[in-house]
């Protein structure tokens, strides 16, 4: 077992507590429109100690010698997933982030001043992480692969936040004698899950008491959500999705044991492709996935963009999409990458893609919601 040994405390640096949190009993619709400084406000009614219910890549044991560890793949299709462990005894508070999800990880705790490095992102959202950039309290390191180390090894991190996606992407950092820590919360399935990785943060960080009130607060709104959607559907016939679209060879849809698919479900529609077993992305040739979605209520797609992206510039990748049955109707959900921080903040913020998802689905729901990353276009 490695020990990682933390020697850092951290400073609480709070947000406004201007806005406080309403009582209890809201409706979803009351709970979204919560900010995020009145949560950061109740930081102290929440316990230090940190457990994980949704999370199938975390594992966390509190022993004498300090709080164990134990990091894999959840990945259910993954062949092998070597566990990761290490021991933490003080908090840290210098960390390297190489992916916009990481950096998502520590902004949504307000931590964005303890990442002292981050890799060349091509779209990067966060005002907070640009502004220090700009002043050097964040650099640059490069991208997989091509890492400046002597940038690396300045910036003094006390550990770096690797992705298991990026295959010999990461070799040269091990070479810093820095502890790498691969982040697995894109692999989890589970909406809630994914969002649990913030946990590790605060862990890590020692702040165990601010990560569990984010996270009570991301679960109480997708679950009050989910269960407001349960209610409203009971025995009625609910719309039907397809996702994805042709993408070079081959239309590329999520799979059916996906993380967006269980938001399908929970957002209260039945997913054509929901028979696959697949927990990622998936290609199959256009026919059979067309045959599948033309006549689907909806169409959930992405992409980066730049300008608006429309029915008609849907309508030019290929006219075949002119005859699909949401095309028609105008209820095709398009998130821009380019324009929205889906890749850094979508992944800790999984009640407002499910509000995106049952403001487009059951429109009287929410009917004062601004959708967030997916919107219908015209």
């Amino acid at each position: 077992m490695k020990h990682f040994f933390l020697s850092v405390s951290l400073p609480l640096i709070f947000s406004s507590c201007a806005s406080m949190m309403a009582d209890g009993g809201e409706t979803a619709s009351d709970l979204l429109y919560q900010y995020q400084d009145s949560i950061l406000c109740h930081t102290d009614e929440y316990g230090d100690s940190i457990s994980i219910k949704y999370a199938k890549g975390l594992k966390v044991d509190y022993k004498g010698d300090g709080i164990h560890v134990a990091i894999s793949n959840p990945d259910p299709s993954a062949k092998s997933s070597k566990t990761e462990t290490f021991v933490i005894t003080k908090p840290s508070r210098r960390f390297v982030c190489t992916t916009a999800l990481q950096l998502g990880n520590f902004e949504v705790l307000g931590l964005e001043d303890l990442i002292v490095g981050t890799n060349s992102l091509k779209n990067l959202f966060s005002d907070r992480i640009k502004e220090q950039i700009k002043e050097g309290k964040t650099v640059r390191i490069g991208k997989e692969g091509n890492f400046d180390m002597e940038t690396v090894i300045a910036a003094k991190p006390d550990f770096i936040f690797v992705s298991a996606s990026k295959h010999g992407g990461f070799e040269s950092l091990k070479d810093c004698g820095i502890p790498l820590i691969h982040h697995h919360g894109y692999k989890e399935t589970n909406p809630l899950g994914q969002a649990e990785w913030i946990k590790l943060v605060g862990l890590l960080t020692g702040e165990t008491k601010r990560a569990n009130a984010v996270f009570a607060d991301i679960e109480k709104k997708y679950n009050t959500l989910k269960k407001e959607i349960a209610k409203k559907k009971g025995g009625k016939k609910l719309p039907t999705i397809v996702s994805g679209r042709q993408i070079r060879d081959g239309w590329y849809f999520v799979g059916g044991k996906s993380y967006m698919a269980q938001l399908f479900k929970d957002a209260g529609t039945n997913y054509v492709m929901g028979d696959n077993q697949e927990s990622g992305g998936v290609t199959h040739d256009f026919e059979s996935v067309y045959a599948k979605g033309i006549h689907a209520d909806f169409w959930q797609t992405d992409g980066s963009f730049d300008g608006e992206y429309t029915l008609k510039t849907l309508a030019a990748e290929d006219e075949r999409y002119t005859t699909m049955d949401a095309y028609k109707n105008g209820k095709v959900l398009f998130c821009n990458l380019a324009k929205t921080p889906y890749r850094e903040l979508a992944g800790v913020q999984p009640h407002f893609l499910l509000a995106d998802f049952v403001k487009a689905f059951h429109p009287d729901m929410l009917p004062h919601y601004t959708p967030h990353y997916y919107k219908l276009i015209k």
